[in-house]
């Protein structure tokens, strides 16, 4: 029989958890983080107060940790046992040395997303391009120095979808003694977003691969760790148990613990009149996404960690100032997905909280209204917006004239799939070319000549001339396999157009070019037309990216220099494709004597 008193008693025990929660919200730093902080000060001090040291030594683990969100517990692979993964703090110019050492079950490989690591591809961190995975037990030391970079950056896991929560942030503070070219920020924030899934994430793309078919979408997108309310699970201001008290009494503490934890959500603690600069990060594996916060604007200031003119938007994808100028008050941030077309996409709007200092406990936030999912005008002009700041100190030195001039269309097909439901799977291709990895480390096979790993035959132009962003549908789906390169010689320049198709469905793609940053010098919808189109490219000030977002049924045309020897990997940024071999490799050749060419392995570089 349940009483009156028993249901009144867990009850009050529940709004004592909830209260725990707002306590959470409303201290910034809560006292079970001391310790933490204390021995991480330490680590970073240098770094914010202007320390001299020009060695960021690091030691990181990958282990498995135990996580709960969506009202259930799974075991996710992490860096340090965080999710995110702590945050790597150097300096421009600094040589920065990270032991990684592999506790897990998988191989581990560990890339660091944008930095320009000259003649050490050696330290890229990707499996089977740059270097054979590290195995469980191993350890490996990832050595370069930062060379005219400074921002925000992420390192992440680069071998099948373990990026899915094996990701943290790396910030790139100015020289000692050089200031931001924008007015300087109170304080610094970092903001992670990415996906979760309730399943095992391996589990999903392995399913994927045996199958043939799509992988399922996540279940929520997440800031900074917390999904914070989502739709189907409890949320602030409903009841967990939907209202049943004989469900109440049925509850451990642990799986009252486990409910509380999805009321989670993180919380941006602000004072007026002080400004903030957002370091805001996608890790998402197969979403882009919108950022924004109730009532405020940002100021764009850096991208790729290159400084940008700055301009004041409401809804971005990068870092930003961000001024605490309006009423005290907690307002709403929202992250939600950008997908212009018929594509399955994970639709749920991550929620988070920016709370000014003084706010009255139980405050109804400020809300706003997210971008539709196919706001392709708001992308469009975002991207129009952007560019390099190209000062006497920061110049925009794009190459004016073009050694190798290339063509990639970019889209998915069907090969044929013995194995899979249908018959077939879904694959990625350029240039109709679907990258098969290797089982050698492509840069091992380049620096040892290593016959028969790999081919520098990927053609600079389309197989066929067609219509790329037509009615399609009678084309034919399927591709060629092959592990087939582009080889450059030291210091060519290179202009590439990167052309979507309409093979099954366009879409958006972000395209990331491992080792080079790249100007964006024209982007546009449908065809490329090489005798208008270029003549409207900005050669004078383009913003310099290390990732392009390629508008869906459109193109995208980068320019850079090859002045950085070794394999370099060009891929779409969304999992999904890289899995299906939307890639390819560039073989950039030693240039003249030792400083344009690739340094000698390290001697504790894995073994395949």
């Amino acid at each position: 029989m349940v009483t009156t008193d028993v249901i009144i008693t867990m009850r009050m025990i529940l709004s004592a958890m909830m209260a725990v929660v707002e306590l959470v919200e409303r201290v910034p730093t809560f006292v079970l983080h001391r310790i933490v902080i204390i021995k991480c000060r330490k680590l970073v001090s240098m770094y914010l107060t202007g320390g001299t040291s020009t060695k960021s030594l690091h030691e990181i683990k990958v282990v498995l940790t135990n996580t709960t969100k969506l009202c259930s517990t799974k075991s996710i692979v992490t860096i340090n046992g965080k999710f995110p993964g702590p945050t790597i703090y150097a300096r421009e110019g600094d040589n920065v040395n990270i032991k990684l050492t592999n506790h897990v079950q998988y191989n581990v490989t560990i890339h660091w997303h944008g930095v320009r690591r000259l003649r050490t591809g050696w330290a890229d961190g990707l499996a089977y391009i740059t270097q054979c995975p590290i195995r469980p037990g191993q350890s490996y030391l990832y050595n370069f120095t930062l060379t005219g970079q400074r921002g925000t950056l992420l390192g992440h896991a680069h071998i099948s979808w373990l990026r899915a929560t094996t990701h943290g942030a790396i910030v790139i503070l100015p020289q000692k003694g050089v200031s931001y070219p924008f007015p300087k920020p109170d304080k610094e924030k970092i903001i992670m977003l990415c996906e979760w899934w309730k399943a095992d994430v391996e589990a999903v793309v392995n399913q994927a691969t045996q199958t043939g078919l799509p992988p399922n979408i996540s279940d929520a997108h997440v800031v900074n760790g917390q999904t914070g309310a989502v739709p189907g699970y409890p949320s602030p201001g409903n009841d967990p148990f939907n209202g049943s008290d004989k469900l109440i009494l049925g509850y451990k503490i642990a799986t009252l613990e486990q409910k509380l934890r999805s009321y989670l959500r993180f919380t941006l603690h602000v004072e007026s009149g002080k400004t903030y600069l957002l370091r805001i990060i996608n890790a998402a594996l197969n979403d882009e996404l919108f950022f924004k916060i109730a009532g405020h604007n940002i100021t764009v200031v850096e991208v790729d960690a290159a400084y940008t003119k700055p301009f004041s938007t409401d809804t971005i994808f990068t870092n930003a100032l961000l001024t605490a100028d309006k009423s005290v008050g907690k307002y709403l941030m929202a992250v939600s997905p950008f997908m212009d077309t018929l594509v399955a996409v994970d639709n749920v709007t991550a929620i988070a909280f920016l709370r000014y200092k003084g706010t009255i406990a139980f405050s109804p936030p400020v809300l706003t209204t997210s971008p539709a999912i196919n706001a392709t005008p708001v992308t469009s002009t975002f991207m129009d917006n952007l560019r390099s700041l190209n000062s006497k100190k920061y110049p925009a030195n794009v190459p004016l004239t073009v050694d190798h001039s290339l063509y990639f269309t970019i889209g998915v097909g069907i090969d044929p799939c013995a194995t899979c439901v249908n018959g077939s799977k879904a694959v990625g291709a350029i240039n109709n070319i679907s990258f098969i990895m290797p089982t050698t480390a492509l840069l091992q096979a380049h620096y040892y000549s290593i016959s028969g790993v790999f081919t520098d035959d990927f053609p600079a132009m389309p197989p066929i001339s067609f219509n790329y962003t037509g009615n399609n549908t009678a084309f034919n789906l399927q591709t060629i396999n092959g592990t087939r390169t582009y080889r450059l010689a030291f210091n060519s320049t290179v202009q590439l157009v990167l052309q979507g198709t309409t093979i099954i469905a366009p879409e958006s793609h972000p395209f990331h070019l491992h080792g080079f940053n790249f100007f964006v010098v024209g982007k546009g919808f449908g065809n490329f037309d090489p005798d208008n189109d270029k003549k409207k490219f900005n050669l004078a000030d383009p913003v310099e990216r290390n990732t392009i977002s390629l508008p869906t049924a459109g193109w995208a045309a980068i320019r850079f220099r090859a002045d950085n020897p070794g394999v370099w990997f060009l891929h779409c940024h969304l999992e999904v494709h890289t899995t299906w071999g939307l890639k390819m490799v560039f073989v950039v050749d030693n240039g003249e004597g030792p400083d344009e060419s690739l340094l000698p392995p390290p001697s504790d570089l894995p073994n395949c």
